[in-house]
């Protein structure tokens, strides 16, 4: 999935999580954390600023909250404290990649496991 691809698809997600979030009958709801398709899962978890973090995962597959939250940390640690990343931006740093490809080896292996 190329940059516009991956903007196109966070735009939509966008409109359909602030939609949801306005019409559920559910009092405090967060909007929507999970679409389920035939073929895939999309899990989506929404920081306290309103970032949010996406996985496509197969369906069923558990654990991927635990997975969510390490990418948040990872950002955390590794993107905002970057002097030269600038909010609302594409992420263009070696050391969050670097660990987030590390934490999605490490987090195959477990789901494997199981």
């Amino acid at each position: 999935m190329d940059t516009n691809d991956s903007l196109r698809l966070a735009s939509l997600w966008h409109s359909m999580h602030a939609i949801s979030q306005q019409l559920s009958p559910t009092q405090g709801c967060m909007g929507i954390e999970l679409l389920e398709a035939d073929t895939f899962d999309l899990h989506c978890f929404q920081s306290l600023t309103g970032t949010k973090f996406f996985v496509v995962t197969e369906p069923g597959t558990q654990g991927v909250e635990f997975l969510l939250k390490t990418i948040y940390e990872l950002y955390t640690d590794y993107v905002l404290k970057n002097p030269f990343y600038e909010i609302e931006m594409p992420i263009r740093c070696e050391l969050f990649e670097l660990n987030l490809a590390q934490a999605i080896r490490k987090d195959k292996v477990a789901l494997v496991g199981r």
